[in-house]
């Protein structure tokens, strides 16, 4: 994995995604203008054993394009890993920054595009372009048995990914907490995406996440 992801955070191959991750790093917001922004791909996160992978779209513009670490150091990231924390899969109760001392148990936490696109948004081939890097993730995950895609955008990409490398043309639709076998017997589970708006709303709260994580890693 160090190979692979020294590969990723050196990739310049999306000139679109390598203008806007800069453009970001370079303007900052104004709460964090004092520091050094990430402004690279992103790697993933977690135990090289890890029998469950947690799937992001793509990295946080002022979350983990800041910090240099996937779902760190903002309110969607507080979220997740405080469920994660009373579940027992993580060490701590929330990710704010790269060298916290976050750790994680069986699991592995990354993203199928490994650049923060402009408006949340990465084009066809820009997603196809890092599928190269998600498939390597994958494949060296050789232990994981379920992955977690975190909202809709996430599952759909999810789906992509396997239609690309896989014999794979089933209807699916994403339902929280649904479950999908996947072409290489990997069970593919959604989960509303942890984000202010969904939490706020009251799409998702910790009692539901709670549940669903216990669902996922059988605790």
């Amino acid at each position: 994995m160090i190979s692979l992801n020294k590969e990723i955070v050196n990739c310049k191959k999306c000139k679109r995604l390598v203008e806007f991750r800069e453009k970001i790093a370079s303007e900052k917001r104004k709460q964090y203008e004092n520091e050094v922004y990430w402004g690279k791909p992103i790697t993933g996160f977690g135990e090289i054993n890890a029998q469950i992978i947690i799937v992001g779209l793509a990295p946080a513009a002022h979350g983990g394009n800041r910090t240099g670490r996937v779902f760190t150091g903002d309110k969607s990231a507080t979220f997740l890993y405080r469920c994660l924390n009373k579940v027992g899969i993580s060490n701590l109760n929330d990710s704010t920054k790269i060298d916290d001392g976050l750790k994680l148990k069986k699991t592995y936490i990354t993203t199928a595009l490994k650049c923060v696109p402009p408006q949340d948004k990465p084009t066809a081939n820009e997603l196809i372009e890092c599928f190269n890097f998600f498939k390597q993730e994958i494949d060296e995950l050789k232990k994981s048995k379920k992955i977690i895609a975190l909202g809709k955008i996430a599952f759909d990409a999810c789906i992509k990914y396997y239609k690309k490398f896989y014999n794979f043309n089933d209807k699916v639709k994403f339902i929280h907490s649904e479950k999908y076998l996947m072409p290489d017997n990997k069970e593919l589970y959604c989960c509303y995406h942890p984000s202010p708006r969904n939490v706020n709303t009251g799409r998702i709260n910790e009692k539901m996440m709670i549940s669903f994580l216990k669902k996922v890693f059988e605790l």
